[in-house]
This record gives C-alpha cells, sequence and structure tokens, in this order.
C-alpha cells in the first residue's frame, strides 16, 4: 500500500508516459453498438490521416488553379520540382502512357500524402495530446484515459492499409493489360514454367509473392516512423527528468534534450522524405510489374 501511494505521488513512471502516449484512441468513451464496435478503430489514425489527405489534395488542387507560366512563386516552384521528379520516375518504370495519366498523379498524392503524415513527428510530443486532454477533460472525460497519437504512418493499420491499396490497384491493372484470363494463366504458369504438375507451386509462389510485397510495403514505412517516434519520446523524457532533479544534473538534462531534440529533428527530416519517396517508388515499381509479362 505504501508502495502504491509513493508511486501516486511521484507521478507516471517513464513507462506509464511511453506506454499512454503509445496508446490509440480507439474508444469514445467506451461507446459501442449491438451492430459496430468501435473500440476497433482508432480515431485518432482515422483523423489525422484523413485531415492530411484532404490539405493534401486542396494544396495541389490550389498550385494548379494558381499556376502560372510566368515566373512562379516559391510555392509553386517547390511543387513543380516534385511533380517533374514523380513524372520521370513514372516514365521510367511505367511504359504505358495511358496508365500513367492515372499513376503518375497518384503517385504525387502518395509521395506528399505520405509526407505529411510523417512530418507530424516533428511536432513537439506532448502539444497535440496535451490539448486532446484539455478538451476530453472540459466535456466530463478523465484526461488520463485521453490517448491520443498523431503519426499516423506510426500505426501499422494505416500502413497495411495503404499497401492493401497498392495491391488492390496492381490487380486491377493486372487484369486490365493482360485480361481476366490472360492473369489467371500467368497464376499458374509462371515463374516455373506451363506444366499442369507445376502450376499448384507456380500459384502458390505467385500468392507469396503478392503478400510478401503488401506486408513489406507497409511495414517497411510502419516500422521507421514508429521507431522515430518512440525515439522522440524518449527524448523528452530527458527534459521531464530535469524536473525532478534538483542538484546539477537538472539543467544540463534539460539542455540535453534541446540539443538532442533538434539534432534528431533535423535528421528525421531526411527520414520522413526518404520514406514518403521509397513507398512512392514501390507503388510505381509494383504497378509496373503488373504491366509485366512473365
Amino acid at each position: 500500500m505504501a508502495t502504491e501511494e509513493a508511486i501516486a505521488a511521484h507521478g507516471p513512471t517513464p513507462g506509464d508516459y511511453i506506454v499512454h502516449h503509445l496508446t490509440h484512441l480507439n474508444s469514445l468513451g467506451g461507446r459501442q453498438t449491438a451492430i459496430v464496435d468501435w473500440t476497433v478503430f482508432n480515431f485518432d489514425t482515422l483523423f489525422y490521416s484523413l485531415a492530411l489527405g484532404l490539405l493534401t489534395v486542396f494544396l495541389l488542387a490550389r498550385v494548379a488553379r494558381r499556376a502560372t507560366s510566368g515566373v512562379p512563386g516559391r510555392f509553386q516552384a517547390a511543387v513543380e520540382i516534385v511533380v517533374e521528379m514523380v513524372s520521370d520516375q513514372a516514365k521510367g518504370i511505367i511504359h504505358h502512357a495511358e496508365s500513367r495519366l492515372f499513376v503518375a498523379p497518384l503517385a504525387l498524392t502518395i509521395f506528399i500524402w505520405i509526407f505529411l503524415m510523417n512530418a507530424m513527428d516533428l511536432l513537439p510530443v506532448d502539444l497535440l495530446p496535451r490539448i486532446w486532454q484539455g478538451i476530453y477533460g472540459a466535456s466530463g472525460g478523465d484526461p488520463e484515459h485521453a490517448y491520443q497519437r498523431v503519426v499516423a504512418t506510426a500505426d501499422l493499420n494505416a500502413t497495411l492499409g495503404m499497401s492493401i491499396g497498392v495491391l488492390l490497384i496492381c490487380l486491377w491493372y493486372n487484369v486490365k493489360i493482360k485480361g481476366f484470363g490472360g492473369w489467371v494463366h500467368e497464376l499458374f504458369s509462371a515463374p516455373f514454367g506451363k506444366h499442369w504438375a507445376l502450376a499448384p507451386i507456380n500459384f502458390a509462389m505467385q500468392i507469396i509473392e503478392f503478400a510478401a510485397k503488401t506486408i513489406s510495403h507497409g511495414m517497411r514505412l510502419f516500422g521507421n516512423m514508429y521507431a522515430g517516434e518512440l525515439l522522440f519520446m524518449l527524448i523528452a523524457l530527458m527534459g521531464g527528468a530535469w524536473v525532478a532533479d534538483s542538484g546539477m544534473t537538472g539543467p544540463l538534462l534539460w539542455l540535453g534534450q534541446i540539443v538532442a531534440g533538434v539534432i534528431w529533428a533535423i535528421f528525421h527530416i531526411l527520414i520522413i522524405t526518404l520514406q514518403a519517396f521509397i513507398f512512392m517508388m514501390l507503388t510505381l515499381v509494383y504497378i509496373g510489374q503488373a504491366h509485366e509479362s512473365h
């Protein structure tokens, strides 16, 4: 009993802090119906991914409406650089001109959308969760159970959802380019040949390939962003530790948090850009493979 009182007096432990920040908002007051169990939805992931998706569409539409043939502004110039980069990559991978009319804008949207979701990691760890705690507490809820994670790409549900979306597009192009019969024939004849005895092995290998590409596509983005999110939390704990330290170590911990946070944030800019680029490139590669015949 005394131990519990001592823990309560000193507040949450570092483990409690990390667990709280890694818990999703997947229950609004515990409400659920007989038809839908709302606890299976991560509302924070849904909110931030949809909000940033709408922001992506808004930004691209705004640039398209205000594009000028004269000297472009800084924002238009930046978007044009990204558009040119994506267009060049699409031309080098997907040689079907008609397909590029859809795939190139799709790749551009994916790149900017994932970049914005990744960039949420650069916000202070406690900023939006604290704001949500205040809102949740003011509405009558318990602030201690006001969970929120702002990096949607650090949620495996989101990244696998996007990779499954890419898989469905690949399947659609397989059927569109090769015909349904041609694609089914390929499922049972590649990669080992057309002999009937090899058909089950070929089919199993094709299914394994589709599954492996989809799972690795989503988990690669998730793993990198989850690790980055966790490291920001560990750095934030340094800033929290100085409050409990009344000696000389306290100011040093506070200074260490600032220095480490700035260094990691600068390096993390490369990571969030690179991960958005890799996901976009793999999307182009997988769709390009759907155009090829074995």
